[in-house]
């Protein structure tokens, strides 16, 4: 397959886009070419990092906005730029069902929880105050839900007794580091497969 033009949306840090970048700097996503960040937040630290890898950015502010116009403008950005692919790196806002719709089962989101459990914006403090043993990542496709897409890939770590969030989520992130590089590198070069909900990964 051609390698695919992937536009990236982020609302903070950006830790998620840096572990797209380094895989990418060590030759594990060939078919992966980041070509634009969209920061709904002008102070999103994200953009250093876009800068820093000479990564096309554009800042669409949210606060001054509805909904339906940020949508609009990033779509009008990412057809600008042939984006193909879109992963949500810590994107902190619900997408618009057109926007969704535009880009059907082509918009990836990492989330820190093993979904279906625990989705939405809280997700370490709420495994924690309800007593899960066990927690973790999954990366799934976008639809119209709060974190309902169909599941990609899923990996767990286990709830320690004393477990903070702040614990629980240094626990997680080196596995979303890993994960989603790897799945954004499986569907753009092909190799998942949606049937329904359910995904399967074809074999190299």
């Amino acid at each position: 397959m051609a390698i695919m033009k992937v536009g990236v949306m982020a609302s903070g840090r950006g830790s998620n886009f840096q572990a797209i970048i380094d895989a990418g700097l060590r030759g594990e996503t060939p078919d992966v070419e980041i070509s634009q960040l969209v920061v709904n937040k002008p102070q999103a630290y994200a953009i250093e990092r876009a800068k820093k890898n000479s990564i096309p950015y554009e800042i669409v502010d949210s606060e001054t906005m509805t909904r339906d116009e940020f949508d609009k403008e990033v779509m009008k950005i990412f057809e600008k730029r042939k984006i193909q692919i879109i992963v949500l790196a810590g994107f902190m806002r619900i997408l618009t069902p057109p926007f969704i719709d535009k880009y059907k089962n082509k918009i990836l989101n990492i989330h820190p929880s093993l979904l279906p459990a625990f989705p939405g914006a809280h997700a370490h403090r709420d495994a924690i105050a309800y007593g899960a043993k066990i927690s973790g990542c999954t990366v799934h496709f976008v639809d119209e839900g709060v974190d309902s897409g169909p599941i990609i890939m899923q990996t767990s770590v286990e709830i320690s007794k004393n477990e903070t969030e702040d614990s629980l989520s240094e626990k997680i992130l080196v596995h979303e580091h890993r994960m989603l590089p790897k799945a954004l590198q499986l569907l753009c070069s092909g190799k998942v497969v949606l049937d329904g909900r359910k995904v399967t990964i074809k074999p190299d």
